[in-house]
């Protein structure tokens, strides 16, 4: 067979291995051609792609980022250049597509199986929100470097008496806010699947002070906010893609908290560090047995579906349903942390 493979959507820990692995499982053990599309589908698109052999892959298993690169492609210009697309894999001879991404890149590959492509999808995002999965790697390698800054910050903020507001990320889901915050002890943590209140928030970090402690740490997902009404608050607009700018839940919470305690508030916004640097063992080794389980699923004709763990097994399950809905934080889970607002 001759596979094609590329990365699109933001970046995350875990990608390279992923791509590591489809050229090893593909190369060494069924003797398969593999092409990589840079960029993303931008790269399927104007058919810019290079060779991938076992010395382009090697060194990169605990490498962030991705060696393919990845872009983002308006959704009008993608379904514009489908039949572009089908004769690049016509020309190029090529037997399977395996796109790695998160949600968006898994509505775009769905639209191209629809198509008539043939498609294995793997699931990437730190933000664990694909719901047809029981984890995506990336996920413990983002709340481990969350995790580890918290606690790095509990110590300044004790020094000078302050109230930390840690922005992380999560546009629609609160899963590194709710994981990173129990596991640093966090003392608050507000998420985007419940908007919380800016009073009770201000009641729960007072009472600290009030019983002689000196600091508090409050983490924020991203796409976390208020109550209406409860707060002035600026929701930011749109990109070009059509995703929400938020314009600092961090920032605006800082200047509400100050306001409210008379006490020093600051906030601190973890940003794309989230998504670099080494992933974590468990990451790589998750991302390995997607990129093996993609490719034996090619050779299956098992097409228009992705890499899913369930339990402890790797089982493939139908784009649809990867894309059907987002994975949110349950309600039992924010009894279970006793922090979330």
């Amino acid at each position: 067979m001759r596979l094609g493979v590329l990365t699109s959507g933001g970046d995350c820990p875990g990608l390279n291995a992923v791509i590591r692995s489809v050229v090893h499982r593909a190369v060494v053990d069924h003797g398969d051609e593999v092409v990589g599309f840079n960029d993303g589908w931008r790269g399927l698109l104007e058919c810019d792609y290079r060779k991938l052999d076992l010395d382009a892959v090697g060194g990169i298993l605990a490498r962030g980022g991705t060696i393919l690169g990845s872009s983002r492609v308006q959704p009008a210009h993608l379904r514009d250049g489908v039949e572009r697309a089908k004769g690049h894999v016509a020309d190029l001879g090529l037997d399977a597509i395996i796109p790695i991404g998160g949600e968006g890149t898994l509505k775009a590959a769905k639209l191209l199986s629809d198509s008539g492509l043939p498609i294995v999808g793997v699931p990437k995002t730190i933000d664990n929100d694909i719901a047809a999965t029981d984890v995506t790697f990336g996920f413990d390698t983002a709340v481990g470097v969350a995790t580890e800054a918290l606690d790095r910050l509990k110590t300044t903020a004790e020094s000078h008496q302050r109230v930390l507001i840690v922005e992380v990320m999560g546009r629609h889901t609160g899963w590194i806010a709710l994981h990173s915050g129990m596991a640093a002890g966090a003392h608050a943590v507000v998420v985007p699947e419940r908007p919380f209140d800016v009073a009770e928030l201000a009641a729960r970090v007072g009472e600290r002070f009030a019983a002689g402690k000196k600091f508090a740490i409050v983490v924020a997902a991203e796409g976390a906010k208020p109550r209406e009404g409860s707060m002035e608050f600026d929701e930011g607009g749109k990109d070009m893609y059509g995703h929400e700018r938020f314009a600092g839940i961090a920032r605006q919470l800082s200047v509400e908290l100050e306001h409210r305690l008379g006490k020093e508030a600051r906030p601190v916004i973890l940003g794309h560090v989230q998504r670099g640097g080494t992933p974590t063992a468990y990451d790589r080794v998750l991302a390995t047995r997607f990129g093996w389980h993609a490719v034996e699923a090619a050779h299956r004709g098992e097409f228009g579906q992705m890499t899913a763990l369930r339990g402890t097994d790797i089982v493939m399950v139908p784009l649809a349903s990867a894309v059907e809905t987002l994975k949110t934080v349950p309600e039992e889970r924010y009894t279970e942390a006793g922090v979330v607002l």
